[in-house]
């Protein structure tokens, strides 16, 4: 069973349902070999995480948006430690819930819900990078399905898209497990390695997984287990 663990209430001001289920701590402690966890970024990840995105960066250069912000070559933690503290207070105010994917208690990756939009939308946009050590594991599809969850049914949000290059056959198969659906192509809609790059548009709403997205992805996996034992 997934253990759900909040901190901080929703408070009496225009933002009550903004801040509602953040920061959280998510973790699935059984599925997969090890624990995956879902936690809120803090400036002190600042170190290990700019030493992932270094080791990793011939890995994630083809799909990362060009982005000085994020180096996917070795720099001072100034930008890691200011990218951290924007995050937070974004998250603070709603517009964002920056996670760090953590598998069995190691930092992995991240998965940030970004560009949220509320009002008569309640929509965002969701984006992850795992550290290739970690990969075809299950940890990123594990970590997705726990987030939508809590997206839909704690935040309150209605809608999540995730836009991914028609090439990033690893990314779009996490999508693709999960049940998003294929929208279809935005064309030239991010700046990728240094050109202007077509994204396919993958969606679910909350009445794709009313009854949870995170169950669905455990039959998924147990049942392939049982096929391949």
């Amino acid at each position: 069973m997934t253990q759900w663990r909040f901190g901080g209430l929703p408070g009496n001001d225009g933002g009550v349902a903004r801040m509602h289920g953040w920061p959280v701590t998510l973790t699935e402690p059984g599925l997969l070999d090890a624990p995956v966890g879902l936690r809120p970024v803090k400036a002190k990840d600042a170190a290990v995480w700019r030493d992932t995105r270094v080791r990793n960066s011939a890995w994630l250069r083809p799909w990362e948006p060009t982005n000085p912000e994020t180096p996917l070559h070795r720099s001072s933690l100034g930008p890691y430690v200011a990218m951290a503290r924007t995050m937070r207070r974004e998250a603070r105010q709603g517009l964002t819930l920056p996670w760090v994917v953590t598998y069995d208690g190691r930092f992995a990756g991240q998965l940030t819900v970004g560009s949220i939009v509320w009002g008569s939308a309640r929509s965002a946009q969701v984006g992850y990078w795992i550290d290739q050590a970690y990969a075809g594991r299950g940890v990123t599809p594990t970590a997705l399905a726990m987030a939508v969850d809590h997206c839909f049914f704690v935040v309150g949000l209605h809608r999540l898209e995730a836009t991914i290059r028609p090439e990033n056959q690893a990314s779009r198969r996490v999508v693709e497990k999960l049940g998003f659906r294929d929208e279809g192509i935005r064309h030239r809609s991010l700046h990728i390695d240094g050109s202007w790059r077509d994204h396919l548009c993958y969606a679910l709403t909350v009445e794709d997984v009313q009854t949870g997205l995170l169950p669905r992805w455990r039959s998924i996996v147990r049942a392939s287990r049982s096929r391949t034992g």
